[in-house]
């Protein structure tokens, strides 16, 4: 079959790759009808994320068909549309049992690499390095989905399948950091960053009952896209003082939400950036983090701090002081898809979220490298290639 690899650092390349076959009884194969782009896939191209091998099928957001159930897969069968959650959950675990899918004890098969960086292994990941787990990515005519009776859910009827395919990982990853960073009603929430993501966590936080939405960007076309379908404030960093602005925005106080949707290679202005990118690009720090700090120092005395963009090691100039003296908390963590797709997908279905306009370039899989390139370089308004093989 035909997928779209990593071939090197910002280098990737369509190849004939083995077709994937059932492994276990739990498996099924899903003919996939889009894949779309990720931000944090760009930690990928970038060289930022470890044990990357060249051949690497990449992508980890999609829908698709059942062509093929393991025997004993009971909650899907040949033919079912499905949205598959990235984060692949064993659901015996402790942490799957509490709802901590993205923390699964027993899907990523290398764990050893994140252990010697993060103390413990995070579940697997579809197409998202060999520290993951080394599963095949989605970015291919099929992919093998384990565990499938967790992982994928059935698509109702009113859901198209291109609105489906964000259900895999940008809704649910939005959602959660709402929901956990602590949107009640009535708060003011910030959100650093229009990509997907933010939009989706700008949008449950309304949901959530959020009084007061401000998303944070400097791109125009996704700040009129997040004013248009999301109904939020916008905010535009290249041309004002973030932290005054927000001060101005909620009668001095600041926000009671803060969510930092952009990762770790955050972009701003000044010597800052300069300094963290310089650091960066010769490995003597892993991430670039003025958002998440920007986060910190805007957020009220006592309010909620939520993580959502990818890091993956250790960053510069952390406002530890900043958090302490304020009485913030913070969280962060990789997506638990299966604990909201359900609620989700209902809410997808009554025209509670909307996602298609994410969408703003389909093509084929043969274009795949054209893709990232204009998702990567923003260029051409590019919030999300998507990708139909």
């Amino acid at each position: 079959m035909k997928a779209l690899c990593w071939q090197g650092v910002n280098k990737l390349g369509v190849e004939r790759v083995p077709d994937p076959r059932i492994q276990n009884a739990h498996d099924m194969i899903v003919k996939v009808r889009y894949t779309t782009s990720c931000g944090s896939d760009l930690h990928l191209l970038g060289g930022y994320i470890p044990a990357m091998e060249a051949g690497d099928v990449i992508g980890h957001e999609f829908m698709g068909e059942v062509v093929e159930i393991g025997p004993q897969v009971t909650r899907h069968q040949v033919g079912d549309r499905v949205v598959v959650v990235s984060f692949i959950g064993c659901g015996t675990c402790w942490y799957c049992d509490n709802d901590l899918w993205s923390l699964c004890d027993n899907t990523n098969t290398n764990p050893g690499i994140t252990q010697a960086l993060w103390g413990y292994e995070p579940g697997g990941i579809f197409g998202y390095s060999h520290a993951m787990g080394g599963f095949m990515g989605s970015h291919a005519e099929y992919v093998r989905v384990p565990f499938a009776d967790h992982g994928a859910f059935t698509v109702p009827e009113q859901v198209d399948d291109l609105s489906a395919v964000f259900a895999s990982d940008g809704v649910p990853t939005g959602w959660m950091g709402a929901h956990l960073g602590g949107v009640e009603p009535g708060d003011t929430v910030a959100v650093w960053g229009a990509g997907g993501v933010g939009q989706m966590a700008a949008r449950a936080a309304t949901l959530l009952g959020a009084e007061q939405v401000i998303v944070i960007d400097r791109l125009p076309e996704r700040l009129a896209m997040t004013a248009t379908h999301i109904g939020a404030e916008t905010l535009d960093y290249s041309r004002t003082d973030v932290g005054a602005e927000l001060r101005e925005r909620t009668g001095g106080r600041g926000p009671d939400v803060c969510i930092e949707a952009v990762g770790q290679e955050a972009h701003t202005y000044g010597p800052e950036y300069l300094y963290d990118k310089v650091k960066q690009q010769l490995r003597l720090e892993n991430d670039r983090p003025p958002a998440i700090r920007e986060a910190i120092m805007a957020c009220r005395k006592g309010g909620s701090v939520f993580s959502l963009g990818v890091f993956a090691g250790l960053v510069d100039k952390f406002p530890l002081g900043a958090l302490m003296n304020k009485g913030l908390t913070l969280r962060g963590a990789q997506q638990h898809g299966q604990r909201y797709l359900p609620m989700l997908l209902d809410r997808m279905a009554r025209g509670e979220i909307t996602t298609s306009h994410l969408a703003t370039h389909i093509m084929s899989l043969d274009e795949g490298p054209r893709g990232y390139d204009i998702f990567k370089n923003k260029q051409d308004g590019c919030v999300r290639s998507v990708f139909q093989p």
